[in-house]
């Protein structure tokens, strides 16, 4: 029998993945997956700039490359980040595989068994598997409308054992849907400030964005870039591009990049080159602006059809958030109800979602539900919800 090690051997399937067998089925209306939708991607602009490629960068575009990414995208998505007002030039940019690799880079760097991580409760899956595989101790600290709870985020940071690092999606956060304030961001960095526990700003969603007035609350922390807080700010081309190029980026201080491009080393030695010369031409061609607002403006009316949908047919005891970018709605049942009974009741009559225990760091609380409207026309949303909220009414009354 083999001997695996202790690591590898208490990691668990992600319940969303094992939804999406459940998914791809076409009798179901899927609202479990934070995929972009098929038919928004750009097919055709990327065909074409690959097409317009000197040969010898297709040549380059088949061949290994550096650990840290291609020089051209470096360059190219460091300007792009500097539109966002982040500080590229005073840190270092590593291309991943993937923003879920930066997550493992980071936790593979911090964290030793046993030793204590805060996130938030709820937390993005993602994040959570990747920091239960080295065996962290995850503290969950309570997510409200305006952000992380800072009372109990002081109190994490004030017990004996330091926590290795704080980790937060602040813009459009999954699964809560939740943009944090400007002042739930400011009373973030005053409570890190001299506590040497590093944050990890997980900014998949944020450039999509459904409102204008939203732009001062969109500023990364990694942006405002407070004094004595090391920030380590990931990202994605998965939702600006597409999920398919795995290709992502951390932005961080020059020690901890030494050490995650060590890390990465190992892992694969390198990103895709052939998608980061496809991201790299995406920007320059000024592509990704357009694409950009074009996709933030049918995913705002995905979102406006499913809060149509919701207003008419839940009851009133449920309570939500109306989204003002990104991907979700995080639906919060009476105390004691159980969503996965409600799952199984909605997967039935033919549509499925995510449980709220699937997002909470000790898997236990399941009165909440996590609806995603951005891979679903306006019409499987409006057959959708009320097979969900027939759902609820059967196991909540």
């Amino acid at each position: 029998m083999p001997r695996f090690s202790k690591a590898v051997s208490s990691l668990r399937s992600s319940e969303i993945r094992d939804l999406m067998t459940l998914a791809s089925r076409p009798d179901i209306i899927s609202f479990a997956g934070g995929m972009p939708g098929n038919d928004l991607f750009p097919v055709e602009e990327v065909e074409e700039l690959y097409r317009k490629l000197e040969s010898k960068h297709k040549q380059a575009a088949f061949q290994y490359g550096p650990t840290p990414g291609l020089p051209s995208l470096l360059e190219s998505l460091a300007g792009f980040l500097e539109t966002k007002g982040l500080p590229v030039k005073e840190n270092r940019l590593l291309i991943t595989t993937g923003s879920q690799q930066g997550l493992n880079l980071l936790a593979k760097a911090f964290i030793d068994p046993g030793e204590p991580v805060l996130v938030e409760n709820p937390c993005f899956i993602g994040a959570l598997s990747a920091f239960r595989s080295y065996e962290a101790e995850l503290r969950g600290v309570p997510v409200d409308r305006d952000g992380i709870n800072i009372e109990a985020l002081r109190h994490e940071t004030e017990r004996p054992e330091k926590a290795k690092f704080l980790y937060i999606t602040p813009y459009f956060h999954n699964p809560a849907g939740v943009l944090y304030t400007t002042e739930r961001k400011r009373e973030l960095i005053e409570t890190l400030q001299g506590t040497d526990i590093p944050l990890i700003e997980d900014d998949a969603y944020g450039d999509l964005s459904f409102f204008e007035e939203d732009r001062e609350r969109l500023k990364p922390i990694k942006a405002i870039n407070p004094p004595g807080i090391e920030v380590c700010y990931t990202g994605s081309f998965s939702k600006i591009l597409g999920p398919g190029l795995r290709l992502g980026w951390m932005l961080v201080p020059e020690e901890i990049y030494q050490k995650c491009e060590l890390i990465k080393q190992s892992a694969d030695a390198c990103s895709p080159s052939f998608t980061q010369v496809l991201a790299d031409q995406f920007i320059r061609s000024g592509q990704i602006y357009s694409y950009v607002t074009r996709v933030r403006e049918e995913y705002k009316r995905r979102a406006a059809a499913m809060v149509a949908a919701l207003r008419e047919h839940l009851p009133s005891y449920v309570e939500w958030n109306e989204p003002r970018g990104g991907f979700y709605i995080w639906l919060t049942l009476p105390e004691g109800a159980d969503a996965t009974k409600i799952m199984m009741l909605a997967l039935e009559k033919g549509a499925v979602f995510v449980v709220g225990k699937t997002f909470d760091p000790a898997g236990k609380r399941n009165n909440s539900l996590r609806l995603s409207y951005c891979n679903n026309t306006p019409q499987e949303i409006a057959e959708g919800i009320p097979i969900v909220a027939h759902a609820i009414r059967q196991v909540c009354g």
